[in-house]
C-alpha cells in the first residue's frame, strides 16, 4: 500500500498545500507517495501517484527503481565500475531475482561474484527476430511436437543450419581472438554480439526467457549460463564462451573454453579433457546408437582423469527450434530415449568438473555454479548424423585461430 501524504511546495518563502506533481502512471494531480521511495529519500517526482490503482498499475516497472538503488548502495565492486550500474541489473526482477553480491543469506560456493550489467544491445531493423525477441518469451518452442518428437531434418533445413553453424564459428573465432587479462566478459559479449549482427544473424540468447546478452561466458567455477558483465577477466583464469546465432530461420550453438593468459597445469588438464569428452562422444555418433551411450563415453573418460560430469544440463535437438528434443545427457547410466537416426540435428555439449558433478544457481536464476568452488569447462558442437557417422556443422575452419596447444 502506498502512503497518503500532503505534497507541498515552498513559493514566495511561505508553504503551499496545492500540488504542483503529477501522476507518474497517468499525470493526474498526485496527492499520495510510494512509502519505499520515501524511505529511501527519493524525488517526489518520480514517487507520486494519484490513487492506489494507478500505484498498484505501474508496480511492475516501478519496483525496479527501489531494487537499483539497492545495488548501487549495496554493491562491491570498485568505485571505477559504479557507472555501469543502470537498468541491465533489472531484468530479473521480472521474475524476483536477485544479482547483488551482498545476495541475503547465499553460500557463495568460489571467489567469482556478479558485476553490473550493462543496457541490452541494439538489433538493427533489418535482422530478422526470433519471437522472443521483444518480450522475452519464447511461444512456438514450448508446445511443439518436436520437444518430444525427433525430427528428421528435410534437405532445405540442413543446408541452411550449415550456413548458421559456420557463422556461429566464425563469431566464437572472433571471440577467441580478443580474450586477455583485463578484458571484461561484457566486452567479449560485445565482440560477439556485433560479429553476429555483421553477419546478418540475431544472437539467440538476447532476451530469451530474459537472458539480457548476446551469449553466455562462463568463468572458472561456472558450469554454465554465465551473464557477461563488468568483471575484468585475470591471469589464470579459464572462460567458456556459449555462441548461439538464429540465421534463416534457424539455430547454430557451439562453445569453447579459453585459456586467459598463465593457468596453472590442473586447469589446463581439465580443459583439455573436456575437449577430449566431446571428440570421444563425436566419434560415437552414427545411425543405430542410442543416445544414452554418450554419456558412459564421456562419463568413462572424465572419471580416467579425476573428473567429474555436471549432470542438471545436457546437450540438445536444434534447427528451427533453438531447443528441441533430443535430450543428450552427458553422464552415465542416464535414461535418455531413443537412438540416432541420418537427419538428425542435435548439440553434444559435456560440462566437465574439477571437483563434485553437484551444482548450484545463483540468486539471478542463470548462472550456475560448482557446489564446491571447484573449476569447470565445457565444449560443444553443433551435429548432423550422417548415414556412416557424424558432420560437426561447428566444426574449427581453416582460419580459426591456433589457441588450443594439443591441437598443434
Amino acid at each position: 500500500m502506498i502512503r497518503h501524504t500532503q505534497i507541498a511546495f515552498m513559493t514566495g518563502g511561505s508553504e503551499s498545500s496545492e500540488s504542483t506533481l503529477t501522476c507518474v502512471q497517468c499525470s493526474k494531480p498526485a496527492h499520495l507517495q510510494c512509502p519505499k521511495c520515501v524511505e529511501l529519500k527519493f524525488p517526489r517526482e518520480s514517487a507520486s501517484f494519484c490513487s492506489q490503482d494507478c500505484f498498484k498499475a505501474s508496480w511492475s516497472s516501478h519496483k525496479a527503481v527501489h531494487s537499483k538503488t539497492k545495488l548501487t548502495s549495496t554493491s562491491t565492486v570498485g568505485e571505477q565500475d559504479a557507472g555501469s550500474l543502470n537498468d541491465g541489473w533489472l531484468y530479473c526482477l521480472r521474475k524476483g531475482q536477485d544479482r547483488s553480491p551482498n545476495a541475503p543469506h547465499f553460500d557463495w560456493t568460489g571467489t567469482l561474484r556478479p558485476y553490473p550489467i550493462s543496457k541490452g544491445r541494439v538489433v538493427p531493423a533489418h535482422i530478422d527476430l526470433p519471437d522472443w525477441a521483444l518480450d522475452g518469451i519464447p511461444k512456438i518452442e514450448p508446445n511443439s511436437k518436436l520437444q518430444y518428437v525427433i525430427e528428421i531434418k528435410s534437405p532445405d533445413i540442413i543446408s541452411r543450419m550449415r550456413e548458421a553453424c559456420r557463422i556461429g564459428r566464425e563469431v566464437l573465432d572472433a571471440a577467441a581472438c580478443v580474450i586477455r587479462p583485463g578484458l571484461t566478459t561484457d566486452e567479449i559479449d560485445e565482440v560477439v554480439h556485433e560479429a553476429t549482427i555483421a553477419a546478418g544473424a540475431y544472437p539467440s540468447p538476447l532476451n530469451y526467457n530474459f537472458f539480457p546478452k548476446s551469449c553466455c561466458i562462463s568463468v572458472n567455477e561456472v558450469i554454465c549460463h554465465g551473464i557477461p558483465d563488468a568483471r575484468k577477466l585475470e591471469d589464470g583464469d579459464i572462460v567458456n564462451v556459449d555462441v548461439s546465432v538464429c540465421y534463416n530461420g534457424v539455430h547454430g550453438d557451439l562453445n569453447e573454453t579459453f585459456f586467459v593468459g598463465n593457468v596453472n597445469e590442473d586447469s589446463r588438464r581439465l580443459v583439455q579433457c573436456t575437449y577430449e569428452c566431446l571428440e570421444k562422444a563425436i566419434a560415437l555418433v552414427k545411425p543405430g546408437v542410442r543416445f544414452r551411450e554418450i554419456g558412459e563415453v564421456v562419463t568413462r573418460h572424465a572419471s580416467m582423469s579425476g573428473f567429474s560430469v555436471a549432470r542438471s544440463y545436457c546437450g540438445h535437438g536444434i534447427g528451427e527450434l533453438f531447443h528441441c528434443a533430443p535430450n543428450i545427457p552427458h553422464y552415465s547410466r542416464n535414461k535418455a530415449v531413443g537412438i540416432m537416426k541420418a537427419g538428425q540435428i542435435f548439440t553434444i555439449e559435456p560440462m566437465i568438473n574439477a571437483g563434485v558433478w553437484r551444482d548450484k544457481m545463483w540468486p539471478d536464476g542463470w548462472t550456475n555454479v560448482t557446489a564446491d568452488g571447484k573449476r569447470s569447462a565445457q565444449f560443444e558442437h553443433t551435429l548432423l548424423v550422417t548415414e556412416t557417422g557424424a558432420e560437426v556443422l561447428t566444426a574449427r575452419l581453416p582460419s580459426s585461430p591456433n589457441i588450443f596447444p594439443w591441437l598443434n
